[in-house]
């Protein structure tokens, strides 16, 4: 099992650059497929980016395709999200999410999440 702290989140002005952080506990955090989830006031949570566990592959979601990059550092047990360009419709709490069986891809729910972090974006 693994514990996920995320921090970074907070409130910026469209067109700026922010850089989220997902702490992993435990020696096993490189086993694990990571992703990062968002959910907005009143939406259902939806899937942003996904980086497999050597974070050879990653994947993201169309609306942030090309704004926001996941990477990762298995020496450090963190994944990153960094977005760029933000849009007021980023305005969410991001959660890191994994576990063992997830390759990073959006079409797969990870067992372990963190407690999310508020990212607020004002036009």
């Amino acid at each position: 099992q693994v514990q996920l702290v995320e921090s970074g989140g907070r409130l910026v002005q469209a067109g700026a650059s922010l850089r989220l952080s997902c702490a992993g506990s435990g020696r096993t955090f490189s086993l694990y497929g990571m992703g990062w989830f968002r959910q907005a006031p009143g939406k259902e949570r939806e899937f942003v980016a996904g980086i497999s566990r050597n974070g050879g592959s990653t994947y993201y979601a169309d609306s942030v395709k090309g704004r926001f990059t996941i990477s990762r550092d298995n020496a450090k047990n963190t994944v990153y999200l960094q977005m760029n360009g933000l849009k007021p419709d980023d305005t969410a709490v991001y959660y890191c999410a994994g576990d063992r069986l997830y390759s990073g891809r959006q079409s797969y729910t990870p067992e372990y999440w963190g407690q999310g972090t508020q990212v607020t974006v004002s036009s």
